[in-house]
Order: structure tokens, then sequence, then C-alpha cells
């Protein structure tokens, strides 16, 4: 057990800026889980996130020769919020490089600190990368944001308050994970205090390092990471955290976007505060944790990590809550293109609620209807209600699983394409926010083939997210790919996808 950190954990000094987060209890969701959740408030900090804890003990360990030389980091958030503070406090120059992704509230958080900006790329590799060349032209020193005993210690300080918090028996405590200094820092501390208490991480489904990490014994490189919880959207797992959380962590759990949506509801219904999707992501797995295991009278309690997230964000967060609660299914039901079938489909239904309902008339004497539903939590009323549905004859396929069907299909008009479209491609794409970024994509694409389908929403993330169906044969799907490699965007193809296949070829 590395026990070296238990000094450096309680000599760190983190209050001069940061403060004693409260542990708050989640009445209704206690209730709901049967177990006594409690939510530790790391949202409340002056920055709404835990990181300025790490940057500002690492800033403190400095000596007065590197901080005359000034501070710089990469980051697209919140570790640039936290470091751009510590530095005002001390007097500190700070750089701080952020890829030109990065949503405005948060840009504007660290320039309120008065650290320099520097927006550059549109990855934080490319911050990353500017950053390391700053060092080295300037002898600016990096603060990396997880990958440093120091760093390490100010979040471990959070453990401490949790165990002098709450004296009494805990079960489970769950902490996020991007890089890993925050769980290390925990783990450590907690596990010499009290080490019969389960420490167990949390990642994205779609950024899941750590869990890759412990099944290969060895640290690995993701090919790429989901970016909806950006605050934890890292590749590659610490080198020092990874040591330190090897050896202390009980497991690790996974959570979809769709569940960090409904946990950051039940945050919002407990407190009335907003977590950003990262600061909801260990409440995510809690959930996930009681469900599975059918967990009981326990006492568990979520590290609410952060509470930076755009506004514009909410409207996408709010449309995932029920799929992501599984309170919604959502289904493509095909149904006679004649008087009454509307209200023959509604009857089947009973009483249960409609969320949505999508329609075109169509010809051939069949139509598809794109339909939301309520359903009891859980998936076993999903399947009931597919299996009634089947049973009086209406041929039904489920979609409450399928990710082009939530961000696209649901939002499109217009129906299949017509008989001159044929040979057809789809694809789903993700470029970044930024000016200049949809016309470069339609630069690439739009003249070579004809672009026969588009649809594009904004949700208030850093990238932005594309349907495209072009026309070309089978055969030019390489040479597609190789323009869509060529332009660095992510992309996967769809033309298989039975939602697309339903409503729109």
């Amino acid at each position: 057990m590395p026990k070296n950190y238990i000094k450096k954990i309680l000599e760190a000094r983190v209050y001069d800026v940061a403060r004693e987060t409260p542990i708050d209890h989640a009445r209704l969701l206690s209730a709901r889980l049967d177990n006594n959740v409690l939510l530790k408030r790391e949202d409340l900090q002056p920055v709404f996130s835990f990181k300025l804890r790490g940057a500002y003990n690492k800033m403190y360990s400095l000596t007065d020769e590197e901080r005359a030389r000034g501070v710089i980091c990469a980051s697209a958030g919140n570790h640039a919020q936290g470091l751009a503070l510590a530095a005002r406090h001390m007097d500190v120059k700070a750089t701080i490089v952020m890829p030109r992704t990065t949503p405005k509230i948060k840009v504007d958080g660290v320039r309120s600190h008065q650290a320099k900006v520097l927006l550059i790329g549109d990855t934080f590799d490319e911050a990353a990368a500017h950053a390391q060349k700053l060092v080295a032209e300037k002898g600016l020193v990096y603060v990396h944001p997880y990958d440093d005993p120091e760093v390490i210690a100010g979040q471990g300080t959070i453990g401490v308050e949790i165990m002098r918090q709450h004296p009494d028996p805990i079960d489970a405590i769950f902490v996020p994970v991007g890089g890993g200094g925050l769980l290390a820092g925990i783990a450590a501390y907690v596990k010499y205090v009290r080490p019969e208490v389960k420490i167990i991480g949390v990642e994205p489904e779609d950024a899941a390092c750590l869990q890759a990490a412990m099944a290969k014994g060895r640290r690995v490189t993701l090919p790429q990471v989901g970016l909806f919880a950006d605050g934890v959207a890292v590749a590659t797992i610490g080198k020092e955290p990874f040591r330190i959380i090897r050896q202390l962590v009980d497991e690790v759990i996974t959570a979809s976007t769709d569940e960090m949506c409904a946990a950051i509801k039940d945050i919002f219904e407990d407190t009335r505060s907003i977590a950003e999707p990262a600061g909801a992501l260990a409440l995510a797995g809690l959930k996930k944790y009681v469900a599975n295991g059918g967990v009981t009278g326990q006492t568990l309690i979520a590290i609410a990590s952060g509470a930076n997230t755009n506004f514009d964000r909410l409207r996408y967060i709010s449309e995932r809550t029920e799929i992501g609660e599984k309170r919604e299914a959502v289904l493509s039901v095909m149904i006679p293109e004649r008087p009454g079938s509307f209200k023959r489909f509604c009857s089947a239904m009973g009483k249960r609620g409609i969320t949505e309902f999508n329609y075109r008339y169509a010809e051939g004497g069949e139509a598809h209807i794109f339909v939301g539903l309520q359903i009891a939590e859980g998936s076993e009323d999903r399947a009931e209600v597919v299996a009634a549905l089947q049973a009086k004859g209406y041929p039904v396929v489920d979609l409450t699983d399928n990710e082009m069907a939530k961000l696209h299909i649901r939002h499109m008009v217009g129906g299949p394409a017509p008989a001159s479209i044929t040979d057809e491609l789809v694809y789903r794409v993700e470029f970044p926010e930024r000016p200049g970024a949809l016309l470069n994509f339609l630069t690439h694409l739009g003249q070579r083939w004809n672009i026969s389908m588009f649809h594009y929403r904004n949700h208030g993330a850093a990238y932005g997210r594309v349907l495209l169906g072009l026309q070309a044969k089978a055969s030019e799907r390489r040479e597609i790919e190789a323009v869509l490699d060529s332009i660095h965007y992510r992309y996967s193809e769809e033309t298989a996808n039975p939602a697309y296949e339903i409503y729109l070829s």
C-alpha cells in the first residue's frame, strides 16, 4: 500500500482557496433505491469542481524560482479554472492552453481569474503539444491535471473529509475516473484509515481507459474516446494514479451517456443543482452497482465532482434522461395506412403514456411510426410492451439502444429517399464545434459526392454530430473513409442501421 501518500495528503495545502464541502443526503434517491445514498458536493467549490484542490497543492509545492517562471497547463475546463484561481491567489503568472472547441463558459471562467488563455487546435492533444512547446521555449512550469503526486495528494483531501464527516459505517465510495488522480488520492487515504470501505471507480463506457488497463494489467491507450463527459474524456490512465489504483481499488464500473443524463436529473431533484456529465458519473455508477447486485440497506457515497456545463446542453440531457432511467422505450411500429389506425394503435397501448409520436403519410398500404412510450423502470416492462404489440399483430423494432435513432432519426422529417436516390452510403460523423469546421467538412466531401441526406443538431458540446447520406456505390466506401480519415473527424458507417432502413432508405 502506498503509505507515503498519507503524510502528503494530511499535509496538503488546499484550504487557502478550496472549501470543505458537505455530504448531502439524497433523500428521494435513497428512498427509490432502498439504500442510504450520500453525495459529496465538490460541485460547490469556488470553481464548481474538485480540481482546485490538486492544482493549488501543486502550486504551493513549487519553489520561489519555479513560481517566478510562471505556470502552464493544457486543459479543456475544470483543471484550467482551478489552476487559474490558484495562480491568481499566489500572484503567479498562468498560461492556459485550451482547444478551440472548449465551451465559452469554461474559457470565460479561466479568463475571469486573469490567466492568459491560448486557444490552440481542435483537440486536447493539440493543445497539450503546444503547452509542452512553450515549456521548452519559455521555461514555464507544467502543472499536470492528474499524473503528479502533489495533485493526487490535493485530491486526496476529499477522502480525509469524508472519513471525518461520516464516522458511521460506509459500504462503498464511488469516484469518477478520467486520468485517475481523484480516484488514486481518495483510495490512498480511505483504504489506509478504513480498509473495509469499497472504493469503486466509474468511467464512461466510451472512455473506459482504466477498465482496459485493469484487464491488461498495464496502461493502454484507447484509439478514441467519447466526448459527452468531457471532464473525464481521457485515452490513457495516468502512470502514477494507476500504480496506486491497481493496488487499492475494488472495482471499476462503466456508465452510458443515458445513465449519466439520468444521474444529472437525480442530483437536480435532490439538491436543485445541475451537475455536468462527469460530475454525475459517480452517481450513475452507484445506481448501476445497486441494480446489478440487488444491493439494499447500504450506505453509499458518490462524489458529485463538478457543475461546469453549458446551459445549451440541458436540452439534450433532458431528452436522454428518461431512457437513462429506463422509463422510456423508443420503438418503430408498422401500422396499416388506413383511417382509424392511429386510434387502434393508441387503444392497444391502453393507459400507457406516449412521450413522442412521429408519423408521415406513406404509400403502399403501411406506415412506420416512431414512438416513445412510458414504461416502468427496468428492461422487463420494455420487453413486455414489445411482446404485447407483436401479439396484436404490430411489427415492432426496438430502437431504445440505437444511438442513431436517438440522436438523429427522431428529429428528422421528409421520409424515405425518392426512387432517384440509389447507392446511398450513410455515416455518423463528429466534428469540432468551431467556425469553419462544417465548411471544411463539406468542402472535402460535398464536391466529390452528392449529399443526399444531412442532419445536424447543436447539443452545446465541444463536438457537433452529423448524420450524412452520400450518393456513392459500395465500391467507393474506402475512398470516402480515406477522406474522412484525412480530416481527422470521428465517424462510423450506419448504412445497415435498422432505423435508417425503416425511415430513410
